[in-house]
C-alpha cells in the first residue's frame, strides 16, 4: 500500500488550482441566477392592458430562464408605490413592467417621487405597444367620434370619462382627444382599469380610453361601443372602426407601451442574462400570437433601444402635460 503523503509544495499547487476553479467565470462554483422565482410586479390593478401584456411574457419566459415567473399586481398611486418597492428591492429577483404612466408621465406631474425613472431602473426590453381605443356606453346616442364630439359640445362638463387613474395612459389619451376637439368633459379616476371598466358597463360614466386587449371583449360582446381607435391605420379586428385621424384630426395617433424593467442596483451580468430572456420571449411566435389576439403588438427591443424609446416618450409627454395642466390625486 502506498502511504506517501503529499508533501508541502503539492499541497499548494492543489489549493490554488482549486481556487483558480472557483473563481473561473461560468464555472459550476458560480452561483446560478435566476436562483429563484423571479417576480414581475405589474404597478396597476387586474383586469386592464398591462396584465395581459405581463402574463404573456413571463409565462414564455418561465420556459427557459430556469425559475418560474410570477405576476403580482400592485396598484396604488399612479404606480409609484410598486415603483418604490422594486426601485428599493434587494433579492436581485423582483423586476417591474415599466409603462408610459410610471416612465414618461410621473416624472412631470409629481412634484417629488419616491423613485428616479431614469437612474433607479434599468431598461430591459420593450415587450408592446398597445393601441388605445376610444369607447362610450351603448346607451349614449352616438355612434362614432365626430357624433361624440358633437354630442358633448352639447353638453359641456356634463360628459363623465373614467380612466385608470390620475396621468394614466388613458387620462392622457383623453386629455389629448379633448385638446384638439376643444371639448369639456369631466374626468373620474379610478385606481385601476378593472373598477373603471365596471362603472362604465354600468353607466355610471359615459366614455374612456383603454388599451385595446382589455376592451376587444366587451366590444364584441355589445357591452361597449368603439367610437374610434387611436392608431395610425385601422384594426384588423375592428376593420369597421375608423381611426380619430381619419374622423377630422390629421396626425393623431395615441398606443400605450409595456416594457420590463430592472433595479439599477442588479449585477450586470444578471442584467444582461435577462435582457437576452425577455428579448427572446417578446419575439417568439407564442407571445406574439398571444399579443395579437388582443390587438397589441409585440416589439422585443434591446435594452439600448428601449432606454432611447423612453426618451422619446418623456418629450413628448411633458409638452402634453404641462399644456393640459394634468394634476396628480389631490393636488
Amino acid at each position: 500500500m502506498n502511504t506517501l503523503k503529499p508533501n508541502r509544495r503539492d499541497l499548494l499547487k492543489t489549493g490554488a488550482a482549486l481556487a483558480s476553479a472557483l473563481w473561473l467565470p461560468g464555472s459550476h462554483a458560480q452561483p446560478a441566477w435566476p436562483s429563484k422565482p423571479l417576480r414581475l410586479v405589474v404597478p396597476f390593478a387586474p383586469g386592464g392592458s398591462s396584465e395581459i401584456v405581463a402574463r404573456a411574457v413571463a409565462s414564455e419566459m418561465a420556459k427557459t430562464i430556469g425559475q418560474n415567473v410570477f405576476v403580482e399586481n400592485k396598484p396604488g398611486a399612479a404606480g409609484n408605490i410598486a415603483m418604490q418597492e422594486v426601485a428599493n428591492s434587494t433579492d436581485d429577483h423582483t423586476l417591474i413592467l415599466g409603462h408610459i404612466g410610471t416612465l414618461a408621465v410621473n416624472p412631470y406631474i409629481f412634484a417629488r417621487l419616491p423613485y428616479d425613472a431614469d437612474k433607479d431602473f434599468v431598461p430591459i426590453t420593450l415587450v408592446s405597444k398597445v393601441p388605445s381605443l376610444y369607447v362610450v356606453h351603448p346607451d349614449l346616442p352616438v355612434k362614432n367620434l365626430r357624433e361624440f364630439i358633437a354630442y358633448a359640445k352639447t353638453k359641456p362638463g356634463q360628459l363623465n370619462y373614467g380612466s385608470a387613474g390620475n396621468g394614466s395612459a388613458g387620462h392622457l389619451a383623453f386629455e389629448y382627444l379633448k385638446m384638439v376637439s376643444e371639448t369639456f368633459m369631466v374626468h373620474v379616476p379610478y385606481r385601476g382599469t378593472g373598477p373603471m371598466l365596471t362603472d362604465l358597463m354600468g353607466g355610471r360614466l359615459q366614455a374612456a380610453s383603454v388599451g385595446a386587449p382589455a376592451l376587444l371583449a366587451f366590444i364584441k360582446a355589445g357591452k361597449l361601443r368603439c367610437i374610434a381607435t387611436g392608431t395610425a391605420q385601422r384594426l384588423p379586428q375592428l376593420p369597421d372602426v375608423p381611426t380619430v385621424a381619419e374622423q377630422g384630426f390629421k396626425g393623431f395617433e395615441m398606443t400605450q407601451w409595456y416594457g420590463l424593467m430592472a433595479p439599477s442596483k442588479w449585477p450586470r451580468a444578471h442584467i444582461a442574462r435577462l435582457e437576452d430572456e425577455a428579448i427572446k420571449a417578446s419575439r417568439s411566435p407564442q407571445v406574439q400570437e398571444k399579443l395579437a389576439q388582443e390587438t397589441a403588438l409585440a416589439v422585443g427591443s434591446t435594452g439600448a433601444e428601449f432606454d432611447a424609446f423612453i426618451k422619446t416618450e418623456q418629450t413628448r409627454w411633458k409638452a402634453v402635460i404641462a399644456r393640459a395642466q394634468i394634476k396628480p390625486d389631490g393636488v
